[in-house]
């Protein structure tokens, strides 16, 4: 008996230890605080195109930090997203590569991060993708966060 009584503190604490995990830190203060980029960013190309589509799902406006970020993939003409060829680069003076951070959190139909952490402020975001008939496709976005 006594033994069951001091495995159930454990047994709870090993449950309950994925509530407690950190947030996935996207940008981080010193990243924040680089200059903004220099020139133009191209945001948008015309046209009939059958390269691959990234859509911005969420968040809305400005939210707080943890935030969840959502991304949707769609591809074209029978063709698949080739999900390694996910690239995210946060633009600013230099821009700074996110990709590592996000590659556990890609799947053939999109981004998908819970906890995505970054500091208040105004964030470009550029991801590039790739289907599997080599065709790229190219989103770019605004992350708003608003300060705690």
């Amino acid at each position: 008996m006594k033994r069951n009584i001091l495995l159930a503190p454990i047994a709870a604490a090993l449950l309950f230890s994925g509530a407690a995990r950190a947030a996935t830190q996207l940008i981080t203060e010193e990243e924040a605080k680089l200059p903004p980029p220099k020139g133009a960013v191209a945001t948008d190309r015309r046209g009939i195109l059958r390269g691959p589509k990234v859509e911005f799902v969420s968040p809305g406006d400005s939210v707080s930090s943890p935030m969840h970020l959502v991304l949707k993939f769609e591809s074209f003409g029978g063709a698949k997203i080739d999900p390694d060829s996910v690239k995210v680069m946060f633009l600013r003076t230099p821009n700074v590569d996110l990709t590592a951070r996000v590659k556990p959190f890609v799947q053939a139909d999109g981004i998908n991060i819970q906890d995505a952490e970054l500091p208040a402020g105004e964030y470009m975001v550029r991801v590039d993708i790739k289907d599997s008939d080599g065709r790229p496709g190219t989103s770019i976005f605004t992350l708003k966060v608003a300060p705690k």
